[in-house]
C-alpha cells in the first residue's frame, strides 16, 4: 500500500486530537510525526501519543534523524507499534536503514527522505537498499544543507535524480517535499503539477486543506485522458492522432495515464 500512496498528511505526534482529522481527510495515509513538528522539551510525551487504532489508512512514523540523540528513544517505542511504515529523515546511507533494521528488531518498509547534498549523492544506493520502498524529498532542508534558493529551477535536477533513482532501482516513483505556503491553495496544486511532469507520484501534505489540490494536480485531466484513448484506439504501428505521430513508446504513455483511471471509465 506504501508504494502507491499519493497524498499522505503530517500530523504532529504532540497533538493526539487531530490524528482523527487527518485521518478522516482525503490523505490516503497519515504520517506521525516525531521530528520537525515537535519541540524537544515535548518529545516524550508526544512518543507516548503513537497509536494506530485512530484509522484503517495506511500509518508511517517520521522517526528523529539516526544522528539526533532522540533517535535511539524513537525506535524503541515503535517497537510495540505496528506500523505500515518508517520515514527516515536524513537518509544517507544504506547502512542507515541496516541500523533502523537493527534497533528495531525487525523489517519494517521504509521511505527515505532525501535531505542533504550527501543524501543526494547516494540517493541510487539508498534506492536499492531492500527495505525502502519509496524515496520522499526533503526539499526544505535540502536548501538549508546547500544553502541554495527553494525555487522549481533550482531543484529540478535534484527532483529528476529521485525519479532516475527509483526507475534504475525498481522501486515506486518518489514523493515530492510540502509546499510550505498555506495562503494559496493554488500553490501545492502547482508544485504537485510540476512533481507530477517529473515523474513523482506522490506529495507530502501539511495540512488537510492541501490535500484536494495535490490530488487534482497528481491525476490526469479529462482532456489527457482523452488524448490517451484517441491513442490506445488509433492501432497499432506509426499513426498520425491529432496532428502528430505516434508509435510504441507515445502508446506506452498513453496506457499508462489510462491504467491510473477507474477500469469502468477507460
Amino acid at each position: 500500500m506504501v508504494t502507491i500512496l499519493q497524498v499522505p498528511l503530517f500530523v504532529p505526534a504532540n497533538r493526539p486530537n487531530r490524528f482523527a482529522k487527518a485521518a478522516a481527510s482525503k490523505a490516503d495515509a497519515v504520517i506521525i510525526d516525531l521530528e520537525d513538528a515537535v519541540p524537544a522539551s515535548e518529545k516524550d510525551s508526544a512518543r507516548a501519543n503513537l497509536t494506530r487504532t485512530f484509522t484503517d489508512k495506511p500509518v508511517i512514523v517520521r522517526v528523529n534523524a539516526a544522528q539526533t540523540p532522540f533517535y535511539a528513544a524513537d525506535i524503541d517505542t515503535l517497537k510495540s507499534l505496528e506500523i505500515d511504515a518508517v520515514m527516515l529523515p536524513k537518509a544517507e546511507d544504506p547502512a542507515d536503514i541496516d541500523k533502523l533494521w537493527t534497533s528495531l528488531g525487525r523489517r519494517v518498509p521504509v521511505i527515505a527522505l532525501i535531505e542533504s547534498a550527501r543524501g543526494l549523492a547516494n540517493a541510487r544506493k539508498i534506492a536499492a537498499h531492500e527495505g525502502v520502498v519509496r524515496l520522499a524529498f526533503g526539499s526544505i532542508d535540502y536548501c538549508a544543507d546547500l544553502g541554495c534558493a527553494h525555487r522549481r529551477e533550482v531543484l529540478l535536477p535534484v527532483r529528476s535524480e529521485l525519479v532516475l533513482a527509483s526507475k534504475l532501482t525498481g522501486i515506486a516513483a518518489p514523493i515530492d517535499g510540502v509546499t510550505a505556503d498555506l495562503t494559496d491553495p493554488t500553490i501545492a496544486h502547482e508544485d504537485a503539477a510540476h512533481a507530477r511532469d517529473l515523474g513523482m507520484t506522490g506529495k507530502l501534505c501539511i495540512h488537510p486543506r492541501q490535500v484536494a489540490d495535490i490530488r487534482r494536480a497528481l491525476a490526469p485531466g479529462v482532456s489527457e485522458i482523452a488524448w490517451a484513448r484517441r491513442v490506445v484506439s488509433a492501432g497499432d504501428g506509426a499513426v498520425v492522432v491529432d496532428g502528430a505521430m505516434v508509435d510504441e513508446p507515445v502508446r506506452i504513455r498513453a496506457r499508462a495515464i489510462l491504467a491510473t483511471v477507474p477500469e469502468d471509465t477507460r
